[in-house]
């Protein structure tokens, strides 16, 4: 049987009492590119970072390969959206993608000839190339998202999480950063896309994953990506919020 890349099983995140996130449980198999949607506030990128264990959920289990994070932590990378990043830090574009490697190397360990070498590809594969040695805050935002998407494929990893990478960029670095999921979809990687625009959500991603604080639907574009669906999750008419937030309460008070 095909062990699915990732396994969530009623998750629960909640911010002080608030509720974002309320019962998540899905199964993505690998080699696809997912599109995570919804609306703004809907919990998308709360959504990841409870997967990578950056935030504590109130409850449930997430499984990679059917393993927990800490057993496959080297095959998981993660690029967080740019507005989180401090640009200002002062680091040139080849140490920043070098310090991809960092999770390979363990402690005490230098990089390598071999690791810079690396680097210096993966900077020619996504076009900065030219910009090895400029400090990172001398970028535009669609070379910083291109510098962050070597950082994460210097890594070699099996999935991917992208957290809104087609944010402010330039057309140019959209289709760079499209065609190079596209490659790793060829080589049989799992790709997580926090995605905001709803024309391009059927030409760019294989499945999806439609959230609104609770999930609507997700499986293969062309069976979830539906009207329907999605008047479920944009519809103001439907209010998940009144629900979740009872449902957190109800849980919440069953814990004291």
């Amino acid at each position: 049987m095909q062990t699915n890349a990732l396994t969530v099983r009623h998750l629960s995140v909640n911010y002080d009492k608030t509720p974002v996130l309320w019962d998540i449980s899905l199964d993505i198999p690998p080699g696809m590119i997912v599109g995570i949607v919804g609306p703004n506030g809907a919990g998308k990128s709360t959504f990841i970072k409870a997967a990578l264990d950056l935030l504590t959920p109130l409850s449930g289990k997430v499984e990679f390969f059917g393993q927990p994070l800490k057993q496959v932590r080297q095959r998981i990378a993660y690029v967080p959206q740019r507005e989180s990043v401090d640009w200002d830090f002062p680091i040139t574009v080849l140490d920043l993608v070098v310090m991809g490697r960092y999770g390979k190397l363990g402690l005490f360990r230098w990089p390598s000839k071999e690791d810079y070498d690396a680097a210096y590809a993966v900077l020619d594969h996504v076009g900065m190339s030219n910009f090895v040695h400029r400090q990172i805050s001398q970028l535009s935002g669609g070379q910083q998202q291109r510098v962050f998407l070597a950082r994460a494929l210097i890594q070699g990893a099996d999935v991917y999480f992208m957290d809104e990478p087609f944010a402010a960029v330039d057309l140019g670095t959209e289709i760079v950063i499209v065609n190079i999921l596209r490659e790793l979809i060829k080589e049989g990687k799992t790709v997580f896309v926090v995605h905001h625009d709803l024309n391009t959500v059927e030409s760019y991603f294989d499945w999806v994953i439609l959230l609104n604080m609770r999930l609507v639907a997700y499986g293969p574009v062309k069976e979830v990506f539906t009207p329907k669906n999605l008047n479920i999750t944009y519809g103001k008419s439907y209010s998940l919020f009144d629900e979740a937030l009872r449902l957190s309460q109800h849980k919440t008070a069953g814990l004291q």
